[in-house]
């Protein structure tokens, strides 16, 4: 089964876009800082939709001029296999341009060039050939 999970957006002024957000009905969710990556991640949802649709708010530390829709970042999906899912779009076609190499996380691009991030409940133990294969692109 696959499930909705969030769409990512660079935002460069969290709390301009967070008050945007809280107009419409949206609260934060949740708030992870990470030092080593110099970025913040902020979700928000609608009251009772925590979880289930939300919208991920990355904000780069770093000033970056985002252009040509660099600030959208992805849609993210999680699916009942990854492995599994990765090959059916790879088996189409598709390339897989973060492979799935942690069994839990993998990005590809539909089409139209968006960013599509997949995501296994928990972690499947590392295979190959997804294990060794490396990234083939930006995701």
């Amino acid at each position: 089964m696959t499930k909705f999970l969030h769409t990512m957006i660079r935002v460069t002024d969290p709390d301009a876009t967070i008050e945007f957000f809280e107009l419409i009905g949206l609260k934060e969710t949740k708030r992870f800082d990470s030092e080593q990556g110099r970025f913040t991640l902020i979700f928000l949802a609608a009251p009772g939709q925590e979880g289930i649709a939300e919208v991920e708010l990355t904000h780069n530390w770093d000033p970056e001029v985002y252009t040509g829709g660099r600030n959208f970042g992805h849609l993210a999906y999680r699916v009942e296999n990854i492995y599994e899912t990765c090959q059916r779009l790879m088996d189409a076609g598709v390339t897989i341009n973060r492979p799935p190499r942690d069994g839990h996380m993998a990005f590809v691009r539909s089409p139209d060039g968006i960013s599509v991030e997949l995501l296994q409940d928990g972690h499947l133990p590392p295979a190959e050939p997804w294990a060794s294969m490396p990234n083939t692109g930006v995701w």
